[in-house]
């Protein structure tokens, strides 16, 4: 089972960069208008998030 340092490492950092990939993407397109409204939004959600999560890193080899 995955503590919370290695879930961080694994799961959230990246789905963090995702996030902020995912709404400039939606920030630059002109077809949907909703993902265009809310596009910062979701990019400063997943700035948020990378900031947070880049800080929790899992423990080295030696320290368990």
């Amino acid at each position: 089972m995955m503590n919370l340092r290695e879930l961080s490492a694994r799961v959230l950092e990246p789905l963090s960069m995702y996030t902020m990939i995912f709404g400039i993407v939606a920030l630059c397109q002109p077809w949907i208008e909703v993902l265009h409204r809310y596009g910062v939004t979701i990019t400063l959600i997943g700035l948020i998030g990378f900031s947070v999560f880049s800080k929790i890193k899992p423990l080295p080899e030696a320290e368990r």
